[in-house]
């Protein structure tokens, strides 16, 4: 994964809005850290669904189309706050042979609690998985296809350096 020193720029095809719950909050009253991976996740999922049309894990397709986080990466800009309403932006940066790289952008859009900024971002690989035979595979030309449409633009074929 690259390390970047400030937010990822340009489109994001999908946002999810996020509810801060009380219990995503920490002692400090601010969302805890461990929290923002669970909201790049759900990220994750209503991209997968926006793009399919059906959620991950679900149907034909969403059975064909497994795939394990692998890495993941957060950067943290500024504290978020419950009851404070978030989005959570997520994009398919790079695929390679078995495996493909996401982006995410996640803002505070401004509210009586506090302005709007930028939370987070981060990014994570995912790994495709034959769960039948126990082992990675390669990323299916049918969701190759799916990705590049949902995107608007061919991705790029290879993890970059």
């Amino acid at each position: 994964m690259s390390q970047r020193s400030r937010p990822p720029q340009g489109p994001f095809p999908y946002r999810h809005p996020i509810e801060v719950r009380f219990a995503d909050t920490d002692a400090l009253g601010h969302v805890n850290n461990a929290v923002y991976l669970s909201y790049f996740e759900a990220a994750r999922a209503g991209y997968y669904h926006a793009m399919a049309g059906t959620p991950f894990g679900h149907g034909e397709m969403g059975a064909r189309h497994t795939f394990l986080v692998a890495e993941a990466r957060v950067a943290w800009r500024a504290p978020a706050f419950f009851g404070e309403p978030l989005v959570c932006e997520c994009r398919v940066a790079w695929v390679s042979r078995s495996s493909f790289g996401l982006e995410y952008r996640l803002s505070a859009e401004g509210s009586s609690v506090a302005p709007a900024r930028s939370v987070a971002d981060g990014d994570s690989v995912q790994v495709m998985f034959d769960l039948k035979a126990g082992r990675v595979m390669r990323v299916p030309p049918d969701l190759l296809d799916l990705m590049d449409r949902f995107e608007g633009r061919q991705i790029l074929r290879r993890r970059p350096e």
